[in-house]
C-alpha cells in the first residue's frame, strides 16, 4: 500500500492515480486465461468469449445454456432442473440458522421501507381551455436479477436487487444464480423468498444474462437485467443492452475515505480492509490532511490484515490498489474524492455533515465514525448496488425508479389546439415535415 503526498507528487499526478481503467480494460488473471484457453481451445479475450456465448444462447436457447453450464461450471442440468423447486426452498429454511434468517428479515424490511420513500407518483395537470398534461409512471412487467455465486454467497445482493423491484410493482422477478455443486446457498434462497422473487434459475455467467435477454424455451425474456457479476457477466450485460435494459456496468468494489486528524486509525484501516477483501481488483483509498494519521492507518492495516481469513486476497488488493494520500487541506481531500467518484465514500472527520454539500460524485456517502460501509451493505436500507469505476459521475444507485418507466400524457381540446395550431404548423414546416403540419391544419376551426 502506497502513501503519497500531494505537495511532493503534485496535484495532477495524484489526480491521475485516482482515475480508474474502464471495466473492460482489466486484463484477465493468467490462471483464468489459461483455463479459458483449455475450455475453448484457443486464447480468447473475455469479450470474445462473451460474444460467443451470447450468440450461441440467442440462437440455440436451452441447448446453449446447458452446454456452457456444463463446460464452464462443471454442472450438468436438463432444462427441467434449471428452476428452483418448492422442496429446495423448504430445505433452505431447514438448513439456515434461525438467527441469520431473523437478521435477513430485518434487513429486508429496512430496505423495503427506505425504497418505499422513493416511489414516484403519476400526475396530471389541467391547463387553459381544458388541455391536460401529465405523466404515467409504470412498473416494468418482468425483470431479471443476477446474484453472484461461486466461492461466496450474497443474500444481501438478493434483497438489494429484488426489494426495489417489488416496491415498484414489477409483476414478475426472476433470478439467476450459479450453483455450487448443483446447489444454491440456503441463505440466498431464503433471502429470495423473503424479498419476493418469483422464480430462481440455477444458472450463472454470460449464459444466464443472455438467456434473460433473449429468452429460451425454459427461461422467460425480461425487460431489464440488474445486479453485479464478474467481468464475463458485465460484458454480457453490455452485449445484450438494447435487446433489454440494464442497470449499470459494474466493476470491482471501491471505498474512499476522507479523514482528518480526529479519525480513529483502527476504524479507518478496518474500513479499507472491508473492501479489499472482496478481490484483488478492489480499491481502498484514504485521503487525509494529516501525515500522522496516514502513517498510523498504514500500520493498523498491516496489523489487522494478519488476522483476516482472506489475508492473501486482501493483501494483493492493497498492494495493487491500496493508497493513502496526504492532501494539503481537507477541502482538497474532498475535491480529490470527487475526482475518484467512488462507489462508497466515508467521511471520518470532526464535522462530517459540513463536508456533505461539497460531495458531488459518489455512489453512497457514509457520515461519521459509526456509519461504516458494511452497515450500508447489509442493513441500513439504502441500496448497495452502486456505480463503480468513476461512473458515479453519471450513474445513480439502484433504486425504485430503476424498475419503472415514464409515459407522457397529452390531451388538448379543439379550442386549445386551434389557439396554438399556427405555432405547431410553423415549426413542422420549418423541419420540412408537411404531413405533421397537415395533421394539425386539418383540425383548425
Amino acid at each position: 500500500m502506497r502513501i503519497v503526498n500531494v505537495k511532493d507528487m503534485g496535484l495532477s499526478a495524484v489526480e491521475k492515480l485516482l482515475k480508474k481503467p474502464a471495466f473492460d480494460q482489466v486484463e484477465l488473471n493468467p490462471r483464468i486465461r489459461e483455463a479459458n484457453k483449455q475450455l475453448f481451445g484457443e486464447d480468447l479475450t473475455a469479450a470474445q468469449i462473451v460474444d460467443k456465448i451470447v450468440g450461441d444462447v440467442r440462437r440455440d436457447g436451452d441447448a446453449a445454456v446447458i452446454k456452457y453450464t456444463k463446460l464452464i461450471d462443471r454442472t450438468e442440468f436438463a432444462p427441467e432442473d434449471f428452476l428452483v423447486t418448492e422442496a429446495e426452498y423448504e430445505a433452505a429454511y431447514r438448513e439456515a440458522d434461525a438467527d441469520v434468517v431473523a437478521s435477513l428479515k430485518k434487513a429486508a424490511e429496512n430496505v423495503r421501507q427506505y425504497h418505499q420513500e422513493q416511489k414516484p407518483n403519476s400526475w396530471m395537470t389541467y391547463r387553459d381551455h381544458g388541455s391536460i398534461l401529465g405523466q404515467s409512471v409504470i412498473p416494468l412487467d418482468r425483470v431479471g436479477i443476477y446474484v453472484p455465486g461461486g466461492t461466496a454467497a450474497y443474500p444481501s445482493s438478493v434483497i438489494m436487487n429484488a426489494m426495489p423491484a417489488v416496491v415498484a410493482g414489477v409483476r414478475e422477478i426472476i433470478m439467476m444464480v450459479p450453483p455450487k455443486n448443483g446447489k444454491i446457498n440456503p441463505y440466498v434462497l431464503v433471502a429470495a423468498k423473503e424479498a419476493g422473487v418469483s422464480k430462481i434459475f440455477k444458472i450463472g455467467g454470460a449464459q444466464a444474462i443472455a438467456a434473460m435477454a433473449f429468452g429460451t424455451e425454459t427461461i422467460p425474456r425480461v425487460d431489464k437485467i440488474t445486479g453485479p457479476g464478474n467481468i464475463f457477466v458485465t460484458l454480457a450485460k453490455k452485449a445484450v443492452y438494447g435487446h433489454c435494459d440494464i442497470d449499470m456496468l459494474a466493476g470491482p468494489s471501491e471505498i474512499l475515505i476522507v479523514a482528518d486528524k480526529t479519525a480513529d486509525p483502527a476504524y479507518t484501516a478496518a474500513d479499507m480492509l472491508s473492501q479489499a477483501e472482496h478481490d484483488m481488483l478492489a480499491s481502498s483509498i484514504v485521503i487525509t490532511d494529516s501525515e500522522e494519521l496516514a502513517g498510523k492507518v498504514a500500520e493498523e492495516a498491516e496489523k489487522q490484515l494478519k488476522e483476516l481469513p482472506r489475508e492473501e486476497i486482501t493483501r494483493a488488493s492493497l498492494d495493487r490498489n491500496g493508497l493513502i494520500i496526504v492532501a494539503e487541506d481537507i477541502m482538497q481531500a474532498v475535491e480529490l474524492a470527487n475526482v475518484s467518484a467512488p462507489e462508497h465514500m466515508e467521511i471520518l472527520t470532526e464535522q462530517p455533515f459540513q463536508l456533505l454539500p461539497y460531495v458531488r460524485h459518489a455512489g453512497a456517502v457514509f457520515l461519521g465514525a459509526y456509519s461504516p460501509e458494511p452497515l450500508g451493505d447489509y442493513f441500513a436500507g439504502p441500496n448497495h448496488v452502486l456505480p463503480t469505476g468513476g461512473t458515479a459521475r453519471y450513474y445513480s444507485v439502484l433504486n425504485v425508479e430503476t424498475f419503472m418507466k415514464r409515459t407522457s400524457i397529452i390531451s388538448y381540446t379543439q379550442a386549445q389546439l386551434d389557439a396554438v395550431s399556427e405555432d405547431v404548423i410553423r415549426l413542422a414546416e420549418a423541419e420540412g415535415l408537411q404531413a405533421h403540419a397537415n395533421a394539425v391544419r386539418l383540425r383548425k376551426l
